[in-house]
Parts: structure tokens; C-alpha cells; sequence
């Protein structure tokens, strides 16, 4: 049977069953890590084969060509690449080193909705298809009655109002173990947990909502500091580090171009005599938008519109469709180049194209297309998590052609012959 006539009673295989996955608690993370990527889309229809379908049929496909759009791929970028690869070498790196002691850390720094947590999750769970092969030849039993327990990487966001405390329950969530009582009790059952459950890369996200004008925010950056003790790889995901004061009393080493953070001095409630004497270490690098004043930035941002053209699902799409004549201005225009508020606005777009019968992205279409950024009620305006959204969304004018009237005569675009000498 083929895609244009399917079965009727067919079980329909885009939607999931439950919650999304939570990448917070290690069963979500194992089970995004394992559907990644597996997201199968829509069929390809002309209009005549879409109009050849049932109703019902009809109906289905525009609900699959809408769960497409709105669950792309995601598309590696020049920016995404040189993140990702400084990511995945570092925790390469760190894993397989033997000597004790600290292990070098890595910043992700850019705006908001710029793809920094996706594209660290996603860095993270190739490193540990990798890890995990390695670890079942090395232990490829298991213990009769008992869960598996390796956790290569651990993924948790910080608390709006972070204190050591919060990040230590934040931490101990992933691996649903209680939490007990005391703050010297939370920390030790950190320590263990990562320990015990072989976790190589423990993953920080919102990180920029430390203010460190509160006591509790300077604790909890000390604590954070302190748990590469552990021989664990810190990955810390913020917008804005430079300006958020995380690198206040870090230097720059001049020969490894590192942030080094000095051992903490003030003597931390939660300050351990297992602290190494040597600096925390971090290596920061930014995931920026997308760049149009340049021919490579220009070329890197249509790249992406034709990569986004090729997962798109309406029936009277074309070849040049995002990437072709006002379209990429205006994209960036609306957009400046934001990786995230460019999906959006493409999704919406799409919808509303389905809805009206266009079937097309133009800029007419998407100049009535408003960006929605979704639920934030898990995010932090103050900490610069939710971007500013360009307000310009009108298309781009077209010049009026000038008539031409008889063979040689050009007239104005009131329709008048020029006055003589003009």
C-alpha cells in the first residue's frame, strides 16, 4: 500500500503516547537520548494526491505535516559546530584521564533562544553513545534485582532563586535519591551520588540566574565550583556570562586563554577539606546568532533556510522558497538571525499557511504570523532568557514597475509622461 492511499484504520505513528521526556531525571534523559532523532515526517504530496485522500486521511496528514514542522531536526550551524565540538573533545578528553584532580570545565555562553541547550544536550548524549559502548565491554553484566545505575551525564537546570541547597536537591532529583535535611548532608549525598553512579559530565543549565548579590547566589557558585573535585566535567549553559558577574575574581591564563577561578577564600559553609588547592578552570565559548553583513555569514544563514525548506510539508512549496528573492532579508529581519525565534516564527507560519489554504511561506503571509515564544513560565526575563522580539514585521515593499507607453516612452508611477527635458 502506498503513502497516498493508506490504510483507514491505521494506528497513526507521529504522536506520542504521555509527558515529553524530562531530561532532568535520569529515565528522561535515557529515553530522549534513545528517541532522538527518530522522529519519522510526513509523506511528500502533490495537491492532486493530497485531494485524492478521504477526508479522514485528509485530516491525519495535516496533523502529521503540523507534528513535522514543529519537531525539525536540529540543523548543525557554523556557531552550533565549534560549541559542540569544543564540548564532545572535552568530555572525551576528561573521561579518560587517570590522574586525580580537577577537571577542566567549558561555558556556553549566548542570548536567548539561541539553541545553547540543545545543542549542549545533544553533544552530550553522542558522548555517551560512545561512553556507554565503552562501559559494556568493560562491565557487561548486570546485578539480578537491581536498576541500572550508570549515569555518564547528568543534566539539571539551577532554580530561579538558586541557593547550595536548591542545586544540591536539582542534582539529586536526576537520580531520585532523597534529600536530606542539612546542607552539610545534601552536599555529601551529591558527592556520593555522582560518584556511585560513574556520572563523567554533569550539565548546569540557566546559570546566569546566580545574581551573586545574595549570599546564598555566592555559595552557590562556590559550591558549583567545587564540584569538579569530583572527576566530573562541568558544562554550565548561560546568556550573558561576561556580564552577569559569574567571572567575577576569575583571570584569563594568557597561555591557555582558560578562565581560572581561584580556590574560594571566603570559607563557604559548604567548603570541604576534599578541595584541591588548584584554581577551577573553564574554557567559555559563545553560540552566536547568525551573521548577515558578511558573504559567509550570508551563505551560512541560507544554508540553514535550505535546510529548514527541506523538512517543510505544504503542498505548494518550491525550490527557493526561503532562500530566494526578499525571503532571507526578511527572515532575518524578523528574526535577527536568532536560531530560535526563526523555528518559531517558521512553525507558526506554517500552521497559518495550512489553516488558509496558501500552502506556501511568503512574506505576506508571515507578516501576519506574531512569534509566540510558548510557556515561559520556566523562564527568567531578569537573567536575559527570554529574547527582545523584532516589533517590524511588515514585508518588503515591492517597487512599482514604470509603464511603458508606445515603443520608446517611459511614464511615472502616476501613469504621466515625463515633462521634456526630464
Amino acid at each position: 500500500m502506498d503513502q497516498t492511499t493508506p490504510d483507514e484504520h491505521a494506528v497513526v505513528p507521529f504522536l506520542r503516547t504521555g509527558p515529553p521526556p524530562d531530561r532532568t531525571r535520569w529515565e528522561g534523559w535515557q529515553q530522549w537520548r534513545k528517541i532522538r532523532g527518530t522522529f519519522v515526517p510526513a509523506p511528500r504530496l502533490t495537491p492532486a494526491e493530497y485531494q485524492s485522500l478521504s477526508p479522514r486521511r485528509r485530516a491525519l496528514h495535516d496533523l502529521h505535516r503540523t507534528a513535522t514542522h514543529v519537531n525539525m531536526r536540529l540543523q548543525e550551524t557554523p556557531m552550533s559546530a565549534r560549541v559542540a565540538n569544543l564540548m564532545r573533545g572535552r568530555l572525551q578528553n576528561n573521561a579518560v584521564k587517570f590522574m586525580p584532580g580537577t577537571r577542566d570545565g567549558l561555558m556556553i555562553n549566548g542570548g536567548g533562544f539561541q539553541g545553547k541547550t540543545e545543542t549542549a544536550c545533544d553533544a552530550a548524549a553522542s558522548f555517551e553513545d560512545v561512553w556507554r559502548e565503552v562501559h559494556h565491554q568493560l562491565l557487561p553484566g548486570r546485578t539480578p534485582g537491581t536498576r541500572d545505575v550508570f549515569v555518564p551525564v547528568a543534566y539539571c537546570r539551577l532554580p530561579v532563586r538558586a541557593t547550595p541547597k536548591g542545586l544540591c536537591k536539582a542534582i539529586l532529583n536526576v537520580y531520585d535519591n532523597p534529600h536530606p535535611g542539612t546542607l552539610d548532608d545534601l552536599v555529601r549525598a551529591v558527592r556520593d551520588a555522582i560518584r556511585d553512579h560513574h556520572t563523567t559530565a554533569l550539565l548546569i543549565d540557566d546559570i546566569t540566574r546566580l545574581r551573586l548579590h545574595r549570599e546564598d547566589d555566592q555559595d552557590t557558585l562556590d559550591l558549583i565550583r567545587e564540584l569538579m573535585d569530583l572527576n566530573v566535567t562541568l558544562i554550565l549553559i548561560g546568556v550573558d556570562v561576561p556580564g552577569s558577574g559569574l567571572l567575577r575574581g576569575a583571570y584569563v591564563d594568557q597561555r591557555t586563554g582558560q578562565w581560572v577561578f581561584p580556590d574560594n577564600s571566603r570559607g563557604g559553609r559548604h567548603s570541604t577539606a576534599a578541595a584541591t588547592q588548584t584554581g577551577r578552570r573553564f574554557d567559555m565559548v559563545d553560540l552566536d546568532p547568525f551573521d548577515y553583513s558578511t558573504p559567509a555569514g550570508i551563505t551560512a544563514f541560507l544554508d540553514h533556510l535550505a535546510g529548514i525548506e527541506d523538512q517543510l510539508r505544504l503542498l505548494r512549496s518550491f525550490e527557493g522558497m526561503l532562500t530566494s528573492g526578499e525571503m532571507p532579508e526578511y527572515l532575518f529581519g524578523r528574526t535577527r538571525g536568532v536560531v530560535g525565534l526563526l523555528r518559531r516564527l517558521i512553525e507558526d507560519g506554517c500552521t497559518e499557511a495550512i489553516l488558509t489554504g496558501e500552502e506556501r511561506l511568503t512574506p505576506e503571509l508571515l507578516a501576519k504570523t506574531t512569534i509566540h515564544l510558548g510557556n515561559m513560565d520556566d523562564l527568567d526575563p531578569g537573567a536575559g532568557e527570554v529574547p527582545d522580539i523584532p516589533q517590524n514585521t511588515a514585508p518588503p515593499t515591492k517597487p512599482k514597475p514604470r509603464r511603458r507607453h508606445g515603443r520608446n516612452t517611459v511614464l511615472d508611477d502616476r501613469g504621466n509622461r515625463p515633462a521634456a527635458g526630464d
